[in-house]
């Protein structure tokens, strides 16, 4: 409890100091500007990968709809490096990673993924994290040492399920950056979407093809968190976004067919909500901050 409510009041302090330095001179320009010695955003002027799907992808709408990265870019000065691409699949993380990689390299300090809405829809199977097997290992517990027969697991590496398909596109991720911040977002709630005879998408409250709600999809990407060690945002509950209520139509697309993209009004949202999450995520890992003028650099 006491560290809980310690890790609340520390979130509180950073916030307010940020939000003073911002008030501090009449000359700031965007939410990330440092000023005298008050907190910078810790991804002010940083180099960002992103990696999804129609949401982020910028030939969606093309300029119809202004993405989130676009205001990030334009609040904290982040350099975007956009590989969304619509109608992808946590399958496609592992080519989209690369080719960040080969186009970007070392310049790359961190990496956003935001996939899913896609597996659902294609009714990818959720499948499992991990197998298990009984094998041998070493072991000493205050005696002498032996083999004891154990239970081990081992990630599932399986591209045709959900958390499968994770474990190869972590794998991967961790593998071409292994010192770079990679943050997961959970894939927003979900409404009708009607493209034409062949793309009639229902909304949230049916299953899908393999017999699962989206929320299934949401809450492996949440686990995936713990089971690869990366911050996990959950956009499905923190931006507020549900077109299920007709009166938050106004952040999506077009309330006649598509009920699934949100609109620049909804990617504004979805910028602000990330800009004060990513707050509190460093996005390297050298030297520390200034926080209001109470650390040493």
């Amino acid at each position: 409890m006491k560290s809980k409510l310690l890790l609340t009041c520390t979130v509180l302090f950073f916030c307010s100091c940020f939000v003073l330095g911002q008030s501090q001179s009449s000359k700031a320009v965007n939410p990330g500007e440092n000023n005298n010695g008050w907190v910078q955003h810790p991804w002010q002027g940083k180099r960002v990968g992103y990696i999804g799907d129609s949401i982020t992808d910028p030939n969606c709408y093309g300029d119809k709809i202004k993405k989130y990265w676009d205001f990030l870019q334009e609040w904290l000065g982040i350099t975007p490096y956009v590989y969304g691409i619509s109608g992808r699949q946590w399958n496609d993380v592992p080519r989209q990673a690369e080719q960040l990689k080969k186009e970007h390299g070392g310049e790359v300090d961190a990496i956003i993924v935001f996939m899913g809405t896609n597996d659902f829809n294609a009714g990818v199977p959720i499948g499992e994290w991990f197998t298990e097997t009984e094998e041998q290992v070493m072991a000493a517990r205050g005696e002498t040492k032996k083999m004891e027969t154990r239970k081990k697991r081992t990630p599932v590496m399986d591209g045709n399920t959900y958390k499968g398909r994770i474990n190869i596109g972590m794998k991967r991720l961790k593998q071409l950056f292994p010192d770079k911040q990679i943050v997961l977002l959970t894939p927003l709630h979900r409404s009708l979407a009607d493209f034409g005879e062949t793309n009639v998408q229902p909304d949230e409250n049916y299953q899908n093809s393999c017999g699962e709600y989206v929320d299934a999809y949401v809450q492996a990407v949440k686990e995936a968190g713990n089971v690869w060690g990366v911050p996990v945002i959950d956009f499905n509950a923190v931006t507020g976004l549900n077109p299920m209520v007709e009166e938050q139509l106004v952040y999506f697309y077009d309330a006649e067919y598509d009920r699934l993209h949100p609109n620049t009004k909804g990617q504004i949202r979805m910028a602000r909500t990330l800009m004060y999450r990513l707050l509190t995520l460093p996005v390297e890992f050298g030297s520390p901050i200034k926080l209001c003028g109470l650390l040493n650099n």
